[in-house]
């Protein structure tokens, strides 16, 4: 049996949830639905109450634990054999029943499986969703066929399946507490465990694509982890393997350049900030801003040395 996971944060996932409901009556591969409500306002929790019965079970968190542990809690209450984890801002591009029926034939032969992610084929109305647009369109709606090339560094949480011994083995890493980079950290254990990530075309649309203030916000807390992360993994080769940024990173460092891009953010932040909060926010601008972001959190944490390894 497969068991569907959802964790939310105040969001409404009411037409979700109720689609899926409805195709595992279809589909009796799939068992259950447990809606992870993470530090949920009383107002969510009571309309994600309102989609429970036998099938559809809600485990709730008073405190936000976090991205990372939510999913943990779903996947220790849930019944199945494998996971299905979707995130909530997800929704079904066709049938809910064709979605579902997209896994079955890859349960038994893959312990990791990536569905995918669409973005809508025309840019938002609201030009202050536009870079978000703009990054998940360009670079991360791939085909299986793109993903494949590099499995482990592809890994997303955002819709895939894994066998529950796997999952018990790896889980989600709870020491990173705020956004940013659970993925990247999921795919390097995956990739030092030695298994195998297949990635299929089963997509989910992202639906709730933030405003660009919100997004670089969530871009700043997930470079600081992702800094984090370096000091702290035991094969910093194997994560720069999975992760582009920190190839590139160690590539420029190489030629003594990080410094001088760190000195760029510290100067110029507020005004990259400010362009990329437009309509015309360009990917050229943004991954240079990233760049320069993660060298300047590499020359902070680089001078820190009481972080745990693991």
């Amino acid at each position: 049996m497969v068991s569907i996971l959802i964790p939310v944060y105040n969001y409404d996932i009411v037409a979700l949830v109720h689609n899926l409901r409805v195709a595992i009556d279809s589909v009796p591969d799939f068992g259950e639905i447990l809606i992870g409500a993470d530090g949920s306002s009383a107002d969510y929790r009571n309309r994600y109450l309102q989609l429970c019965d036998e099938k559809v079970k809600l485990v709730v968190s008073r405190k936000n634990i976090g991205r990372s542990a939510i999913r943990n809690k779903l996947a220790n209450e849930a019944k199945g054999d494998f996971y299905l984890f979707i995130d909530a801002d997800a929704l079904v591009a066709g049938t809910a029943i064709d979605f579902l029926q997209g896994w079955l034939p890859y349960l038994n032969t893959s312990k990791v499986i990536c569905g995918g992610v669409l973005y809508a084929d025309f840019p938002p109305a609201d030009p202050d969703k536009m870079l978000r647009w703009k990054y998940g369109k360009k670079r991360e709606q791939r085909k299986a066929s793109e993903r494949r090339k590099y499995p482990h560094a592809r890994f997303s949480s955002f819709n895939f399946v894994v066998d529950k011994e796997t999952f018990l083995k790896i889980r989600f890493n709870e020491d990173l507490t705020q956004y940013g980079h659970e993925d990247t950290l999921m795919g390097y254990q995956l990739k030092k465990a030695g298994i195998e990530v297949n990635h299929i075309d089963n997509p989910l649309i992202h639906d709730g694509v933030e405003f660009n203030s919100d997004f670089l916000m969530k871009t700043k807390q997930g470079i600081e982890n992702l800094s984090i992360l370096c000091d702290i993994v035991t094969d910093r080769k194997a994560l720069a393997e999975s992760v582009r940024l920190v190839r590139a990173y160690d590539r420029l460092r190489y030629f003594g350049i990080t410094r001088f891009l760190a000195g760029i953010y510290i100067r110029y932040r507020e005004r990259m900030e400010i362009a990329l909060d437009s309509k015309r926010a360009s990917l050229f601008l943004f991954g240079l801003f990233r760049m320069c972001l993660f060298s300047t959190y590499r020359e902070i944490h680089r001078r820190r040395h009481f972080l745990p390894v693991f």
